[in-house]
């Protein structure tokens, strides 16, 4: 007897919880594993494209190259799904599984701002950071702002790195000394579980001459006066806007119920959605840790655990800690780390190892070897 997967969503998630099934299930396991795109990359990777230092092909993986017992890729449109049955509706099929996986992050909602589409630009998808290769090489100098319009949001380290890769651009180009760049937070500390981490962010950003507006949001954009506004109603000019979107679920997850406040709540220890046998993992979830893909691929294995433990009939796994490690890119050619952990301690809690050019080779190791492991690169 085999057991039929749905896996909707090819990303941390999506790609660990499809592989260990297949390590574990081989032939036993029927899975789809169905996407929108025909490619996948590491979220830090815009980085390297808004910057110039990349071709967004050459960040990509193609879906196509993933060769695995019994797991089967197709790109489709995701345009129903119902969590009773356990049926989805594609642009192009219909599904039906005795388990289903829903992992499809979390979507932009850039018109959720007003202003930021005319007047700002967001550089947390590939295509914002395609228009920003674009843009800054044009950028002459000036008042730069990385504004955070709404909780949460994901890979909470990102407008920090970007505040500080600002900087190293800025000064490459010889723009600094006519340049001023603020960071608007909505928390007290740029990473709250990890103090040593904020401490050492806040030591870099007063080096740099980084203003770090904290317990703020950006709620609009004024673009004919090139003018940020704020939840509390100040105002910060800007000559040039990097902004990061509201987050939301993908529609097709709204209109399927799924959703509470927003998000699709899970028990915390395994994953599981109030529809039988129906997980939720990764950004499209309320578990609590970060939306981060480190977070979607240590929930992808409990939930991978209990579902193989429910088909053998076998000993339930340990629960969910919520433990991941970010890595943080703190401009200048260095790399810090910091391991945190959500739900083992009273309180997160996070440990930071401190940035370092030997940490590059960490942060490239951590990419490949998920890729050699995920598509056989």
């Amino acid at each position: 007897m085999s057991l039929r997967v749905l896996v909707l969503g090819a990303g941390f998630g999506g790609l660990e919880l499809s592989t260990i099934l297949s390590e574990k299930l081989g032939d036993q396991l029927d899975l789809i594993l169905i996407d929108k795109n025909d490619s996948f990359y590491f979220g830090y990777s815009k980085f390297e494209v808004m910057f110039g230092h990349k071709t967004s092909e050459s960040i990509r993986i193609h879906y196509k190259d993933i060769i695995k017992a019994g797991v089967q890729f197709c790109q489709e449109i995701i345009t129903a799904i119902d969590p009773v049955k356990r049926q989805v509706t594609t642009n192009k099929n219909k599904y039906e599984a005795d388990v289903l996986v829903v992992a499809l992050g979390a979507e932009y909602d850039v018109a959720h701002t007003p202003g930021l589409a005319e007047g700002g630009n967001e550089f947390y998808s590939l295509e914002g950071a395609e228009r920003l290769r674009d843009v800054l090489p044009k950028f002459k100098g000036g008042k730069v702002i990385v504004g955070v319009t709404s909780t949460p949001f994901k890979c909470p380290p990102a407008p920090s790195e970007a505040a500080l890769l600002m900087h190293d651009f800025l000064l490459r180009r010889g723009l600094l000394e006519q340049s001023e760049i603020s960071l608007v937070m909505p928390f007290g500390l740029p990473i709250p579980p990890s103090p040593d981490t904020s401490k050492a962010l806040l030591k870099e950003f007063a080096e740099r001459k980084i203003k770090y507006v904290a317990k703020k949001l950006v709620r609009s954009i004024d673009a004919s006066r090139h003018v940020a506004v704020f939840d509390d109603g100040s105002e910060m000019p800007f000559d040039l806007f990097l902004g990061i979107p509201k987050h939301r679920v993908p529609v097709v997850v709204e209109q399927s119920g799924m959703a509470v406040n927003g998000w699709i709540p899970v028990e915390k220890t395994n994953l599981k959605t109030q529809f039988p046998n129906v997980y939720a993992i990764g950004d499209v979830n309320s578990v609590g840790t970060p939306k981060a893909g480190v977070f979607a691929e240590g929930a992808a294995k409990i939930a991978a655990e209990n579902i193989i433990a429910e088909f053998e009939k076998g000993q339930q796994p340990a629960a969910y800690k919520g433990d991941g490690i970010c890595y943080v890119e703190f401009g200048d050619g260095r790399v810090g780390k910091v391991n945190v952990d959500f739900f083992s301690g009273p309180s997160p809690h996070g440990t930071y190892t401190e940035a370092s050019a030997d940490l590059v080779a960490d942060k490239e190791f951590f990419g490949s070897s998920r890729k050699a492991r995920w598509f056989g690169k």
